[in-house]
């Protein structure tokens, strides 16, 4: 079990949060989180890379040139691989960059990168307290309070944003805003502050504290 400082809007000190999940063993987690991270991003590609074979190139249905004669390399099409323009030997098609991970090592793995990054966790009680209109400016003085300094990349985690909020975050571009029972592997670990409202951390101990 894990205790975290919870602060106030203001940035003090108002109380403190537990948060107590199942992580992976100390000898696996590294690998663990490495094959949910690689499964993240290959999950992510599109897949749609297309090339012509020299069979689906339009054009090429005539000789070039006759057989004899000419002093040059006999060729039967144009859209041949050597000829500019022509197909493409072994090059990409549509596929599936899909990778299998059962559901237990992918909430295993969600959790384990999620308690491995407790020491760059700030709990916010009433985040966006008082905040009715969309104002980026009281978003970044806001993590300033909270000791996040200019350029960090930041994970806001919260349970339930309102509008103002989301439209205050999405000009940030080094702040991604994210619902408590939506977190992934791969943003947990990229952020350099995780900044979770406390109605958030309830959140994410009832969805994922079930081992």
């Amino acid at each position: 079990m894990t205790h975290c400082v919870v602060r106030d809007w203001q940035g003090k000190e108002s109380g403190k949060a537990s948060l107590d999940l199942k992580v992976a063993k100390e000898t696996s987690a590294n690998d663990l989180l490495h094959r949910a991270v690689v499964r993240q991003l290959a999950n992510a590609r599109q897949g749609t890379a297309s090339t012509l074979t020299r069979a689906e190139v339009a054009g090429g249905g005539r000789k070039p040139y006759k057989q004899k004669g000419t002093g040059r390399a006999r060729q039967g099409s144009i859209r041949t691989p050597l000829r500019p323009g022509g197909g493409v030997v072994f090059g990409p098609k549509p596929r599936s960059y899909e990778l299998g991970m059962n559901r237990k090592e992918r909430r295993l793995a969600l959790r384990t990168a999620l308690m491995a990054r407790v020491d760059d966790l700030i709990v916010v009680k009433g985040f966006g307290t008082g905040l009715d209109t969309p104002k980026t400016r009281e978003i970044t003085a806001a993590l300033g309070r909270f000791g996040i300094e200019a350029g960090t990349k930041v994970l806001l985690i919260l349970d339930g944003a309102s509008e103002a909020v989301k439209l205050s975050v999405r000009n940030l571009e080094k702040v991604k805003l994210i619902a408590a029972d939506q977190l992934n592997v791969f943003d947990l670990l990229h952020a350099g502050k995780l900044v979770v409202s406390e109605e958030a951390l309830a959140k994410i101990q009832e969805v994922y504290g079930d081992g």
